[in-house]
């Protein structure tokens, strides 16, 4: 019986938007320092940005969330993905901190959509020993995105300004918006699938479909554990991805030109750690060990792995600082290839948007809080050492919370009066 690969194409277009979203995204955080001496940004206006961002992506998160248990992923993913690329080619219009913030919170609100789309995709065409590896795997996208920018950014700004920065990075979305709207279908409904395919997929039973309150949602420990993990881990990536550039330009004096290097290596290592994250805990399943075990113990190696970072602020060379970071940032996205895992591992498919619009809320909330912290900071004192210093804890901190939290990492159970079947691990090959 032939069979087709159809759903590793679903995650190359989704390892794309991933990587696209993150060249919006970047596009500021690599400008700032030539913006903030243009037009004379404070660092507490720059925080503002990021803040009010933060603010709109989590409010978003939470929205879509519930909209992708609705209308599925590919609506879902198109209205986001609409969103937030008018909104980022509109940066183009103003100049002042307070012009970026208006026109990044449509922006926070598209690109909150993002992760339960493609998250609900993974939980369409994946079957669960197969899923973190996919997700590893499109997350890496966020990568190859934050390398990209800091290459084409300063090529296109030095062109034809950095109003066209905005404006061309915008064109690229478009073009893959377009590719989704043709292209994406559900398992069932693809054309040429496999049936042999089709078995792979739909291998873990499917609860049938049943309206789901917050009220349950929040009375549920697994929902709690996703939550309070990403509301520890998710401020320490917002702080790298925003602040990175500024950091080097600080410590070592970087500009526009100089960036491409060292950001390039730090999202290099990142992708590698969000593969190999994903690949982890996923060949410790087909071996036999079981989901809850085989999640934890990625989590916890990565975990071990951003220890080190604590001593990137001291770091008496370029290359050491960005060695330090790059291990933390990879460790960050093996960390988080498991911790999204969570939702489609515990809770029905239905209830996985929704789930995953708590957690991404809960993640903006910290990284909102880190953000204002790290502007005040930046302002009065001109230190990273604190930031550092909470980014070599914070994993740790997060697996020890979802362990007592869910310490036998068992589904959520009469979700909407529907039992749900536990995780189990197939038999070794």
């Amino acid at each position: 019986m032939r069979t087709t690969h159809v759903r590793w194409f679903i995650c190359a277009l989704l390892f794309a938007i991933v990587a696209l979203n993150y060249v919006d995204r970047q596009v500021l955080s690599v400008l700032k320092p030539t913006l903030q001496k243009d037009y004379s940004w404070s660092e507490t206006g720059y925080g503002n940005v990021v803040f009010w961002f933060q603010a709109a992506y989590g409010v978003g998160y939470l929205a879509f969330g519930r909209i992708v248990d609705r209308i599925g992923a590919k609506a879902g993913g198109a209205i986001a993905v609409a969103i937030w690329t008018v909104s980022h080619m509109a940066h183009a219009l103003v100049t002042s901190t307070r012009g970026f913030a208006w026109v990044r919170i449509p922006m926070g609100l598209g690109e909150s959509g993002l992760f339960p789309c493609t998250l609900a995709a993974a939980a369409e065409w994946f079957p669960q020993r197969e899923r973190a590896l996919a997700i590893g795997i499109f997350n890496a996208g966020s990568n190859i995105g934050a390398v990209v920018a800091p290459f084409i950014v300063p090529i296109i700004t030095i062109a034809w300004g950095w109003q066209m920065a905005f404006i061309v990075t915008g064109l690229f979305t478009v073009a893959w918006l377009a590719v989704w709207l043709i292209w994406y279908h559900r398992p069932r409904d693809y054309p040429g699938i496999s049936a042999a395919e089709l078995a792979i997929i739909e291998a873990d039973p499917v609860a049938p479909q049943q309206p789901v309150s917050w009220s349950k949602l929040l009375t549920t420990r697994q929902s709690w554990a996703y939550i309070a993990g990403r509301f520890l881990i998710d401020p320490v990536w917002w702080t790298f991805l925003f602040w990175l550039p500024d950091f080097f330009a600080r410590r070592y004096g970087l500009d526009l030109r100089d960036y491409g290097p060292p950001l390039v290596t730090v999202y290099i290592l990142a992708d590698v750690g969000s593969v190999l994250g994903g690949w982890g805990s996923s060949t410790l399943i087909k071996r036999g060990v079981a989901v809850g075990k085989s999640r934890k113990l990625a989590m916890l190696a990565c975990a071990i792995a951003v220890l080190p970072v604590g001593f990137a602020m001291y770091a008496s060379n370029l290359w050491l600082a960005v060695a330090l970071i790059g291990l933390a940032c990879a460790a960050h996205q093996g960390f988080s290839a498991n911790l999204y895992t969570l939702p489609s591992d515990l809770f029905p498919r239905w209830a996985t948007g929704s789930v995953v619009g708590l957690g991404g809320l809960s993640g903006a909330l910290g990284g909102m809080l880190m953000s204002a912290y790290a502007g005040n900071v930046l302002q009065k004192f001109g230190s990273y050492t604190p930031i550092f210093l909470f980014a070599t804890f914070a994993y740790l901190a997060a697996l020890l919370v979802v362990h007592l939290i869910v310490p036998d990492y068992r589904p959520a159970r009469n979700i909407a009066g529907v039992p749900v079947t536990e995780p189990h691990a197939p038999s070794a090959p």
